[in-house]
């Protein structure tokens, strides 16, 4: 009876213990101390972080690079244009959620983007061949991807560790990622060329 009573208040000890708070230690606040030291603006109101993107963009000569690519005559060719982006710029005006959601990225996407246009110079080939993709392949790539998920999850054995992580690796990329990607572009696409 006392190994009952013992075990009985053991288990409302730590059930007791769960809802407890947990002090955690403070940690110095170094994110604000840089941002406090960078300011955000410049002396006439704009954004820093999009100014030095711009700049980074006129200097690495981004759009030029993209007109000996032909990427827009590309585009055009296989039934993109700008005139065409109009009705998805709009809807994404008149959708107030999007604006939000756009907004509220903003500050965590600007570090990113002078990555993307360090990137960019090199994808312009792919990306010019990437427009050329008609949406019914990247529906069938996303139904293959889904298919390969499921052959990776039968035919690899679950027999360590390691090989249970490539079916999970394997199974999210190719199972979620992948068609996501390949059926959003495809939307998107569609959309565009129509």
């Amino acid at each position: 009876m006392v190994k009952l009573s013992l075990f009985c208040a053991a288990f409302l000890a730590s059930s007791v213990a769960a809802f407890a708070p947990v002090s955690i230690p403070s940690r110095p606040a170094v994110g604000k101390l840089n941002a406090a030291s960078a300011p955000e603006v410049d002396n006439i109101g704009n954004n820093v972080a999009v100014k030095n993107l711009l700049s980074k963009v006129e200097s690495t000569r981004l759009l030029s690079k993209v007109a000996e690519a032909g990427l827009l005559s590309k585009a055009q060719e296989s039934g993109i244009s700008l005139t065409k982006l109009e009705p998805l710029l709009k809807l994404a005006a008149e959708n107030k959620d999007v604006m939000i959601l756009l907004e509220a990225a903003a500050p965590e996407a600007l570090p990113i983007l002078p990555k993307v246009v360090d990137l960019a110079p090199a994808a312009l080939p792919l990306l010019a061949q990437a427009i050329k993709i008609s949406p019914g392949t990247l529906q069938g790539a996303a139904a293959a991807s889904i298919a390969a998920a499921g052959a990776a999850v039968y035919l690899i054995p679950d027999d360590s560790v390691l090989q249970v992580a490539g079916q999970t690796v394997l199974g999210a990329t190719l199972g979620l990622v992948v068609p996501a990607a390949s059926l959003v572009g495809s939307t998107v696409l569609s959309k565009i060329k129509a």
